[in-house]
């Protein structure tokens, strides 16, 4: 038993540990929540892992994504999360993809080499396209509501959409999934009442920027983690 994953093997066995590492999972954008999904996952003992995101570590990250760190301002998330990565489990074999995901890049990817997909990007664009991609290549895939505005890390379920209520992204993505045929899709969201910002601040690549706290985000990802290792290894 290897040292690095023998308390990982003591609780989920070695014939689990072992489709761990020949588990190939996508991690659609490494903020707040993807990152932490990435955290998780690695830790667990998957053996590859593509991750998806064309941003940048900026200093407003720094309250509560996994990557951000005064020394890695202004690298691009996808080299630090690969470093990082490598430092846990050198095995582990990492994909790292700059890119914005969206229905227009939606081709590079070739979503039939994925034993699962986690979606925690913002857009409802690429969330929809995402779920059509895991549909059509028969994927299973998992997807994170909204985070922000959000102050209570236990009011998080694992649900089907159409089962959610509150999270106004769930209200969009069950309206335009309805609309797709679409009849089930697994979703981390919180019940919680969104917060008012006490301020106001502007991205100019977006509408206004969400407020969002340290140990929100993280407890997202790692319940999707959760999930994944889970179902990953249900049948064993």
């Amino acid at each position: 038993m290897s040292e690095r994953f023998s308390r990982t093997e003591l609780m989920l066995g070695k014939d689990a540990l072992q489709r761990l590492k020949n588990s190939r999972v996508a991690i659609f954008g490494i903020g707040g929540v993807g990152g932490y999904v990435a955290e998780g996952l690695v830790r667990c003992g998957v053996g590859a892992i593509d991750i998806i995101d064309n941003d940048t570590v900026g200093e407003s990250n720094l309250n509560r994504q996994i990557y951000a760190l005064e020394s890695t301002i202004g690298k691009n998330k996808v080299d630090v999360a690969k470093q990082r990565i490598a430092d846990i489990n050198p095995d582990c074999v990492v994909t790292a993809h700059n890119k914005f995901y969206t229905p227009e890049t939606s081709s590079e990817f070739d979503f039939s080499q994925y034993d699962y997909i986690v979606d925690a990007i913002d857009t409802v664009t690429g969330k929809i396209e995402l779920v059509m991609q895991a549909k059509q290549y028969k994927v299973p895939i998992i997807s994170s509501m909204g985070t922000g505005n959000k102050l209570d890390p236990t009011a998080f379920e694992v649900a089907d959409i159409y089962k959610t209520s509150v999270c106004p992204l769930a209200r969009v993505m069950r309206y335009e999934l309805k609309r797709r045929g679409i009849k089930h899709l697994k979703v981390v969201y919180s019940k919680e009442q969104p917060i008012t910002p006490k301020g106001s601040l502007r991205d100019p690549h977006r509408r206004q920027v969400p407020a969002s706290v340290s140990f929100v985000p993280p407890v997202a990802g790692l319940i999707i983690a959760g999930e994944v290792i889970k179902d990953l290894i249900a049948d064993i």
